[in-house]
């Protein structure tokens, strides 16, 4: 594999790189930095989303960092790779895109699952980075004893799992769905357009979500190991946590709130958290804005902790 300084990508045209992993090839999308002294980020999207989430932080860094930010087994340009999934998979994988990469310590990130996923990562690997920064994710709680596993996908993800069984005619329609999306729909962009058609596959009039519902399923209940939850707890590094205002729905209720945390055990002296005003648990990543932000706090990273 090239060098990490190889190519000049602008935000709307990264290289696609496809990293060696077990049962196939990763793929990763690559926005180089100017300098290739510059730092790596390596970027770790939600449950159903995709790599492109991170476009708008990669026009923010404006190529004064190399993000890397990988679709997910089971998503996007790496919905073909097998099972098994879950969390412990995603692990592997991202320790095989830094081993493959030869990468150096790098700003590690995550938004939603993809928090989970990267402080697992370092539980697992703790010299892979150097900081993290999570975003309205990687704290949660142990399930309910009573609910099934489909019962518990349903209370965390139902309305994400029923998109994936539904068929789409054309582009225009998978637009018009998540236009209707009460936490996306008021700030549509050129970006969202963008990040949403990479989920598209198949042929008219039967297009779909390229999210493999076994990875999902997986995943979900994959949240909830207690290894997987103690990890938040053990971070190796020096971290930070941001915290949308308003949740999935863009309902007043945030997926994470200070209560919430305090009822988890998070020590918030060793994770300082800040909530990002303004934001839903999608737009915090997904918009302009707060982008910049996570961008600042990604190239900054004495910010991560005071």
């Amino acid at each position: 594999m090239s060098g990490l300084d190889d190519g000049r990508q602008t935000a709307e045209t990264p290289e696609e790189l496809r990293i060696p992993v077990a049962g196939g090839q990763l793929t990763v999308l690559r926005w180089a930095a100017s300098d290739p002294g510059a730092p790596v980020v390596l970027a770790l999207h939600g449950i159903t989303a995709n790599a492109l989430a991170w476009l708008p932080v990669a026009r923010a860094l404006a190529g004064r960092a190399t993000l890397l930010a990988p679709d997910l087994r089971g998503r996007a340009g790496s919905a073909g790779l097998p099972g098994p999934y879950g969390i412990e998979q995603h692990v592997a994988d991202v320790a095989a895109v830094a081993q493959e990469l030869a990468l150096a310590p790098v700003r590690l990130t995550g938004h939603s699952m993809g928090a989970f996923v990267a402080a697992r990562t370092l539980a697992v690997h703790p010299q892979l980075a150097e900081s993290v920064l999570l975003i309205d994710g990687g704290v949660g709680f142990p399930a309910p004893t009573h609910l099934s596993p489909d019962d518990l996908l349903t209370a965390v993800i139902g309305p994400a799992m029923t998109r994936l069984a539904m068929t789409f005619e054309n582009a225009d329609a998978y637009r018009a769905f998540w236009q209707a999306h009460p936490a996306l729909g008021p700030w549509w962009s050129a970006d969202l357009e963008t990040y949403v058609q990479r989920d598209l596959v198949g042929e008219e009039p039967r297009l779909r979500s390229s999210c493999v519902p076994d990875a999902i399923r997986a995943d979900g209940v994959g949240l909830f190991a207690a290894e997987v939850l103690a990890a938040v707890h053990r971070l190796p590094v020096r971290g930070r946590l941001l915290l949308a205002e308003r949740g999935l729905m863009n309902e007043g209720q945030p997926l994470l709130d200070p209560p919430r945390l305090a009822l988890a055990g998070v020590d918030t002296t060793r994770l300082p958290v800040e909530v990002v005003p303004d934001t839903n648990h999608y737009t915090i990543l997904l918009t302009e804005a707060p982008a910049k932000h996570i961008a600042d706090l990604l190239l900054a990273d004495s910010q991560l902790h005071p």
